[in-house]
């Protein structure tokens, strides 16, 4: 992918924790909005992200309904099972 995203486009992020905190700061200054996958409650990404889905890492539907609403899709840790 070589184009920027475009303004108002969203990131998904797998991970809530602090990176995705501060990934979805840096993503809002930028005028990107962010979707926080996580499967823990609360995570502190959740005050900052336009979006927060809770499920299971290994949750296929509730991946797939991620990644559909989003524009593009990273991690914020190494540690996500496959």
């Amino acid at each position: 992918m070589n184009d920027p995203l475009p303004t108002g486009a969203t990131i998904g992020i797998l991970g809530g924790g602090q990176l995705g905190r501060m990934l979805s700061v840096a993503a809002a200054r930028l005028g990107l909005r962010t979707h926080i996958f996580e499967p823990g409650h609360n995570p502190p990404a959740a005050d900052v992200a336009h979006v927060v889905t809770t499920a299971a890492y290994d949750d296929v539907a509730a991946l797939t309904a991620f990644a559909k609403a989003v524009d593009l899709v990273t991690y914020e840790f190494e540690n996500i099972p496959t």
